[in-house]
């Protein structure tokens, strides 16, 4: 019954394509093929009474806890303004510096990325203070655009990551099923924490080479890129930089160096981050009683979106699984030609095009337990996988037509700025981030060999 298999998979992308709700998309068309089945004879009822199992284990996840914390860290200090002093400050401190805006834009993209985790926020708080202000000191319209969608993206890499901590929950989960499938019943398990270590070098690696390809524009092309024009009065003494960068450093560090260093679960250092953003928007006088309102419902909006989602796509997971669809998965990757290479790029082609259409949190639990337990069965390492994933559609969120950060600047952006400036502005960033790829599947120790250090794994 693999075909009934396939066709759920299909009707579930057309409805969603059509624009109804994802998680009842995902959980009412699994119901509805398995209430067919059931009365055709060719599904097993009994398969359905694992579904309330499978809501409360999602119940009692304690890691998927993080999520509603990492968002509360996100959206506080999103309203905290910590973005537009990190901008002014960096701006001026590169002063002279041909293409120091740029790499400002950059390095405020990453500080906000390892911050919040959350692409589409920092992407739209990106383009209403920053594109302004590369407009008007000269630079171009493509530059501009293509430098804050690449850094508005970075959040998805770029640990501690809401999207991480999604995937790494899915990752555990199919490599003990990969595992299993192989008759090892002593499965070892992967963790948030291995992800987060894995995704820290290809994460700066992608910095450092946003910043490279500044910069060698800014000596090829000067006049796209302007020098930084410093005005009267505008001064940077060390005290103005440790008051822009100390605290969210302090913060990201506080979070990061927890998790790493073995002192606290993701669960318990999101914790520490929601209540660091907190005092820090306290801090800034930022915070009052409407504003954390705002900050609430904010995250409750979120959260309960993540978690119904990650309901739905439970129920599609069993229902897909009892008509054999992962058998079917299975037999098609492995009759690949080029065995475990072809898979892998197969995978990764299918996920790169899903990523225009699809959020990631929808690949994330629909697509990624299908096809992962495969592919960790055939011998992958399951953070490298995680972290090729997580990379893979960073670049199609970021890749015209149809990438999500370019929507996300396009409703931001002033009429002045095309749709097509836009586009042209992204694609070297999409070369970048296909050159990553490729060194990181040519070098997988860029992502194995933090982990290793740390957890001896």
């Amino acid at each position: 019954m693999e075909w009934v298999a396939a066709l759920l998979f299909i009707a579930v992308i057309l409805l969603l394509l059509a624009g109804f709700p994802v998680a009842f998309t995902l959980g009412g068309t699994a119901l509805l093929f398995a209430a067919a089945g059931v009365l055709g004879g060719s599904f097993h009822e009994a398969l359905l009474s694992g579904l309330p199992n499978r809501i409360f284990g999602i119940m009692t996840n304690e890691t998927l806890v993080a999520v509603p914390l990492f968002v509360f860290m996100g959206v506080t200090l999103e309203r905290a303004r910590i973005a537009e002093d990190l901008l002014e400050t960096l701006s001026a401190l590169f002063g002279k510096l041909r293409g120091g805006l740029g790499i400002s834009v950059t390095l405020v993209g990453m500080l906000l990325a390892a911050s919040t985790g959350i692409v589409g926020a920092t992407v739209v708080t990106m383009g209403l203070l920053s594109l302004p202000t590369m407009l008007k000191h000269g630079y171009s319209p493509e530059v501009s655009a293509g430098t804050i969608c690449a850094a508005g993206t970075l959040g998805q890499i770029i640990p501690p990551s809401i999207i991480l901590v999604m995937l790494g929950d899915v990752m555990t989960t199919a490599y003990q099923q990969a595992q299993l499938d192989m008759g090892i019943f002593s499965p070892k398990t992967v963790s948030v924490g291995d992800l987060f270590a894995g995704a820290l070098i290809p994460g700066l690696l992608l910095v450092f080479l946003y910043m490279l390809y500044l910069l060698a524009l800014a000596f090829f092309r000067p006049a796209t890129m302007p020098a930084h024009r410093q005005e009267d009065g505008e001064t940077v003494s060390l005290s103005r930089v440790l008051r822009a960068l100390f605290p969210p450093l302090l913060l990201i560090f506080a979070v990061l160096g927890s998790i790493l260093g073995g002192y606290a679960t993701p669960t318990e250092a999101a914790g520490v981050g929601g209540m660091g953003a907190l005092l820090l928007a306290i801090s800034r006088r930022e915070l009052n009683l409407s504003r954390l309102r705002e900050i609430m419902r904010s995250t409750l909006r979120i959260s309960s979106m993540v978690f119904m989602i990650l309901i739905g796509a439970s129920i599609f997971s069993l229902v897909f699984r009892g008509y054999g669809g992962d058998d079917g998965v299975r037999a098609i990757l492995e009759s690949l030609p080029g065995g475990i290479v072809g898979a892998v790029i197969v995978v990764m082609l299918v996920m790169f095009l899903l990523g225009f259409v699809l959020d990631f949190i929808e690949i994330t639990f629909v697509v990624v337990p299908i096809v992962g337990p495969v592919l960790l069965a055939m011998g992958l390492d399951p953070v490298w996988l995680g972290i090729m994933i997580a990379i893979n559609l960073q670049t199609s969120f970021l890749t015209p037509p149809f990438g999500f950060a370019l929507f996300y600047l396009r409703g931001v952006a002033p009429p002045s700025i095309t749709t097509a400036q836009i586009y042209r502005g992204a694609i070297p960033f999409v070369a970048i981030q296909l050159f990553a790829l490729l060194l990181l599947a040519i070098f997988p120790q860029l992502v194995t060999w933090l982990p290793g250090k740390i957890y001896g794994s």
